[in-house]
């Protein structure tokens, strides 16, 4: 045979594959940021393009406003721009709860899931609208204030406006990446390269990470370039690279993350190999430690490999700890379903996120805990609006061993459904920041739950009288060392007294935006020398935050690592020095719009006192 017919049998299989390749991605209209066509590419038709702001904020993780005010809230993403291009602090911005790692170095901080996937670093999100569905060229976000903190864009298949609601949702990744550290607290537009996407779309979601931030980012408004028909791409390439199709290839086979999860689950027929290799040589407990290391995705590929690896992979001691948030666009039903029959030893549980439009049901949830809930000591809900009163009533029933809820912007389940927490004697831990928790209920919780020892109450807005919630903690949580009451409107110092008394090992407390409090009443004062464990406290926002009570934490609080007094108009540089010099372990201290603080005390401070992070915001 002529050896030119090996070469044209090559080259012709070459072609062949390219032009699969070509086919495949013309078909799926997508192209994420490595595998782009970059060379004499060009869209056709070309559309008229559609810019568009934000109409309505449908969903939010979390916000340093208050439930019943426009600062600092979510809700300022909607519309045009409020601020942009000015820079500084501003009330009328969108502002996350958390910045920087110091949520991470307090007391009330909670141990991380293992086997979080590496390109999963959200912390929060917020899901934003738009008037038409437009398959996107463009998303601009105007970032006023330390920005930097979106690491993710996602656009939903699902029209929120539309009557009938579509029978699968998909959410694909228009762009992400890794945090990063932008110099300087100025604003910006922040406008990444998105990858195009197979269908029309008016639902953006930004994900964000401020673990590297000095301060809060503040977002202004978010801008939806696209266009009404889909573009199509011309197929004229300088090259394409054999490594990207075979890694396509692969991708085809076995699915991209948890897009094929519920099918590899349910996979039963494996390939049949004469042996196991050297994995038959070492000991089972090994093989499990290596497997340890894997994602959830990754056990389940490899659970299709050989029997011997499969029996690893279903084992439920791999299942101890298993977060499913980095996931949650793709969890649903039938992925409970079948992680069940692994589940079953499962203590801690990450849902956090997971479930919304519908995708997992109530009798879903409940159906995974009567088979996984009796070994449960940590379960993780927050955001998961598929909550309602029968799914607390199953959590109650099937963990007897709970220890740790976290039901954070739970913000669907109804007010009398909290009664049921009652039920669970044995928390130690209970998130309820932004839920429709009342005062009846969560009196019945603080009675029955002796043994909570953190407790998060953060713009809960239906409680009418914290003072007799303050009494009642006194009174029945002698073991409690956290307690965030950020932006409860009516505790005094009455029911201060009754706190500090009762509960003197706090190590945190968060009083932000309390505007009943007054130092005048020697609440403060109070608190200096009944709680001497003191490690965080946040005082934001209160006015009448003075030099006496600054003195008194210096005399009596000298663990104290975080304090937060922005706002105070009657502090001095003067007891701040006393602060520094006696509390050693010091790292936080905002003093943001505290008049008597400028911009000269703080660099003397800085300079002073080196290892505290001084915190002075301002506005232009």
């Amino acid at each position: 045979m002529s050896p030119v017919f090996p070469m044209l049998t090559v080259l012709s299989m070459f072609y062949y594959m390219c032009l699969r390749r070509r086919a495949r991605t013309a078909t799926r209209g997508e192209m994420n940021s490595r595998r782009a066509i970059e060379s004499n590419t060009r869209a056709l038709p070309i559309n008229v393009e559609i810019v568009q702001y934000a109409k309505e904020v449908l969903d939010f993780s979390s916000h340093y406003g208050s439930e019943n005010s426009m600062s600092y809230t979510m809700w300022n993403l909607a519309g045009i721009p409020n601020v942009y291009p000015s820079s500084g602090d501003f009330t009328q911005t969108a502002v996350f709860r958390t910045y920087g790692t110091w949520w991470d170095r307090c007391p009330s901080a909670r141990l991380p899931f293992k086997r979080t996937p590496s390109t999963f670093c959200s912390q929060d999100y917020v899901e934003l609208a738009f008037e038409e569905p437009v398959y996107p060229t463009a998303v601009h976000i105007l970032e006023t204030y330390h920005p930097g903190a979106v690491v993710r864009i996602l656009a939903c298949s699902a029209n929120p406006y539309s009557q009938n609601p579509p029978a699968e949702v998909r959410w694909e990744i228009l762009w992400s990446e890794a945090p990063t550290k932008v110099n300087g607290p100025q604003a910006r537009q922040f406008t990444p390269c998105i990858k195009q996407i197979n269908f029309p779309t008016n639902l953006i979601r930004l994900e964000v990470n401020s673990s590297l931030l000095d301060y809060y980012t503040e977002l202004d408004a978010v801008v939806l370039h696209g266009v009404k028909e889909r573009p199509v791409l011309s197929l004229k390439t300088s090259m394409i690279d054999m490594n990207d199709i075979d890694e396509d290839e692969d991708e085809e086979k076995y699915g991209c993350g948890m897009d094929t999860l519920n099918k590899q689950f349910s996979i039963v027929t494996l390939r049949e190999w004469p042996t196991n290799g050297y994995f038959d040589k070492l000991p089972y407990e090994l093989i499990q430690l290596i497997l340890s290391h894997l994602a959830v995705p990754d056990l389940c590929r490899l659970a299709q490999t050989c029997k011997l690896l499969y029996q690893h992979c279903c084992d439920p001691l791999q299942y101890i700890h298993l977060s499913l948030q980095p996931y949650w666009a793709r969890i649903n039903d039938t992925s409970l379903e079948y992680l069940q029959s692994r589940c079953t030893l499962i203590q801690w549980l990450n849902l956090s996120w997971t479930g919304n439009r519908g995708a997992i049901s109530v009798s879903g949830f409940s159906r995974f805990l009567k088979v996984c809930g009796s070994e449960l000591v940590r379960l993780e809900l927050s955001c998961g609006h598929f909550l309602n009163e029968t799914c607390l009533e199953v959590i109650t029933e099937m963990c007897p061993n709970l220890q740790e809820l976290n039901l954070s912007s739970c913000d669907k389940i109804p007010p009398q459904a909290f009664n049921h927490i009652a039920k669970v004697r044995s928390l130690k831990r209970l998130i309820l920041y932004r839920t429709k928790v009342e005062q009846t209920a969560l009196l019945s919780i603080l009675n029955f739950c002796s043994e909570l020892q953190h407790l998060s109450l953060g713009s809960c807005v239906m409680i009418e009288d914290y003072d007799l919630i303050a009494s009642m903690m006194g009174a029945k949580c002698k073991k409690l060392r956290s307690l965030d009451l950020w932006r409860c409107k009516n505790i005094t110092e009455s029911g201060i007294a009754e706190l500090a008394s009762g509960c003197q090992l706090l190590e945190e407390l968060d009083l932000g935006w309390c505007p009943t409090l007054q130092s005048s009443t020697g609440c403060f004062t109070n608190l200096a020398r009944k709680l001497p464990n003191l490690q965080k406290l946040f005082l934001t926002a209160n006015r009448s935050v003075c030099d006496t009570d600054i003195e008194e934490l210096a005399a009596n609080c000298t663990h104290l690592r975080q304090l937060d007094i922005l706002g105070t108009r009657m502090v001095s540089p003067a007891s701040l020095r006393k602060l520094l010099e006696s509390c050693k372990d010091l790292s936080l201290l905002d003093v943001s719009f505290c008049s008597q603080i400028d911009n000269r005390v703080v660099l003397e401070l800085n300079a002073n006192f080196p290892n505290v992070f001084i915190k002075k915001s301002f506005t232009q």
